[in-house]
């Protein structure tokens, strides 16, 4: 399997850490050195090994906003 090259450009919040020390997070990332995107999963405490994520773009993350806006917790 191929390396992939990413770069955490912002990390922008933190959602949720675990007892080991990974943190849930939203991140602005650029994978292989495309235009970075928003980015939400687990990242391990030195940001070396991430778990199964979501990567949105702009327009995608305004309408999760719009979605969310709209529910009543």
């Amino acid at each position: 399997m191929a390396d992939i090259k990413f770069e955490i450009k912002e990390i922008i919040g933190v959602l949720a850490e675990s007892p080991k020390g990974w943190k849930k997070e939203l991140n602005l990332v650029s994978w292989n050195d495309k235009t970075p995107k928003y980015d939400l999963r687990e990242w391990s405490p030195d940001h070396t090994k991430m778990g199964k994520g979501v990567t949105l773009t702009k327009e995608e993350l305004e309408k999760l906003k719009e979605i969310l806006t709209g529910i009543n917790f």
